[in-house]
């Protein structure tokens, strides 16, 4: 039971990066799927979250309108388009699981709330 994110790399601000949350040993279909990132000296935070039939999407306010999530099930993995990054998208990027996506105050997706943590992939955008 593994989840893997990849896709993470060097992109200059205002440029594009698409990760990948790709899953072995099981399904994703029944479950809401979690992107986070932890910067350095950071709290690892919660940056959007997508239901498990993809009905529902979520974002934290500083990647609204820039990052978009979706999902594959029949490739049983789920993806972050990152547009128009910005060097404070800088992180570490993790994707996790849960039986659905909840919010907390503030909009806030709070990485408790998952499991099935993978490695990250690390993004870095350049100003």
């Amino acid at each position: 039971v593994q989840l893997q994110a990849s896709g993470g790399g060097l992109v200059q601000a205002g440029g594009s990066l698409r990760l990948s949350c790709a899953a072995s040993g099981f399904t994703l279909d029944y479950l809401a799927i979690g992107w986070f990132r932890q910067a350095p000296g950071k709290e690892r935070e919660g940056v959007s979250c997508i239901s498990s039939n993809s009905g529902n999407t979520y974002y934290v306010d500083s990647v609204k309108g820039r990052f978009t999530i979706s999902r594959d099930n029949a490739k049983n993995t789920a993806y972050l388009q990152m547009n128009s990054a910005k060097p404070e998208d800088t992180a570490v990027y993790y994707c996790a699981t849960a039986r659905y996506c909840r919010l907390w105050g503030g909009g806030r997706i709070r990485p408790a709330d998952f499991g099935s943590w993978g490695q990250g992939t690390q993004v870095t955008v350049s100003s």
